[in-house]
């Protein structure tokens, strides 16, 4: 595994591959990220993994300082998965000026997690797009645990033109169903028992829509309370038509339910996709 931290080099070593996947992350990675790497090498003969915390989608008062770099660790995770290239530049490599050529998001990169994180998908979208400039992939995987980056980034692959197939991977979760997250290593034992009730949530506001409620906008005020009540800070509870993440209607079919909450000093998202059920079975 070739471990590179220079634009140039990473692209000379990539090159002359017929096939390259591509898996961004931020380290600190978990058994959702070598998902992603394990699925990389079925797609394509060489996988690189890019590794770079990136300022431009912190906001002024959120981890970036504190969000765990574990470089080392990391490293040895992807050699056993599977991986062929690391990329780890540092922020002078990335951004050797001030980056002041932004890509503009869709407008539903304002809503949910772009509400109460403004910017966030800006700066996500500019080092995405620099990454699949640098390295050009044929493919490239996210997880679905942020589904709405995950349209985002589809957005802008397919409006721009960029020649890379975007590819989803279901959220990995732990045995009690929590969304593995590099955040969740900010849980106090005590909340890492409560932060199933994120999941519990998402699944019986699911399993109401299946059953034929169409009341969504009192299943997200339900699934708020309930949260509210156990002493979390809600930022949303919502359901969305899957493709578009447009507000949910009776006529979908597709649907995802998306929340995003605070326990503690941690910020925990998660989503669940789903499909209703044949009328006949409702």
């Amino acid at each position: 595994m070739d471990i590179l931290t220079g634009i140039d080099s990473v692209r000379a070593r990539l090159r002359a591959e017929p096939a390259v996947a591509l898996v961004p992350t931020m380290g600190n990675l978990h058994e959702g990220h070598l998902t992603l790497v394990r699925r990389a090498k079925q797609l394509a003969g060489c996988v690189a993994v890019s590794i770079f915390v990136n300022r431009l989608q912190f906001g002024a008062n959120e981890d970036f300082g504190r969000y765990p770099r574990t470089f080392a660790a990391d490293c040895d995770k992807l050699r056993e998965a599977g991986a062929d290239v690391v990329f780890a530049p540092d922020e002078t490599e990335l951004y050797p000026v001030p980056q002041q050529v932004l890509v503009e998001p869709p407008p539903i990169a304002d809503e949910l997690c772009g509400a109460f994180r403004p910017g966030h998908f800006k700066g996500m979208a500019t080092v995405v797009l620099k990454l699949f400039n640098i390295v050009r992939p044929h493919v490239a995987l996210f997880g679905k645990k942020d589904y709405q980056q995950l349209c985002i980034i589809r957005a802008m692959a397919e409006q721009l033109n960029v020649p890379v197939t975007v590819v989803g991977v279901d959220t990995v979760r732990g045995a009690d169903g929590l969304a593995l997250s590099s955040r969740n290593g900010y849980l106090t034992p005590e909340e890492r028992q409560r932060a199933t009730l994120l999941y519990r949530v998402l699944t019986g506001i699911r399993d109401a829509v299946q059953g034929g409620n169409r009341d969504f906008s009192a299943l997200e005020q339900q699934g708020e309370k309930i949260l509210d009540r156990e002493g979390w800070r809600v930022d949303y509870v919502a359901l969305r038509a899957a493709a578009t993440l447009d507000p949910a209607g009776p006529e979908d079919r597709e649907w995802v339910v998306l929340a995003a909450a605070w326990l503690g000093n941690t910020r925990l998202i998660d989503n669940i996709e789903f499909v209703s059920k044949p009328d006949s079975l409702l």
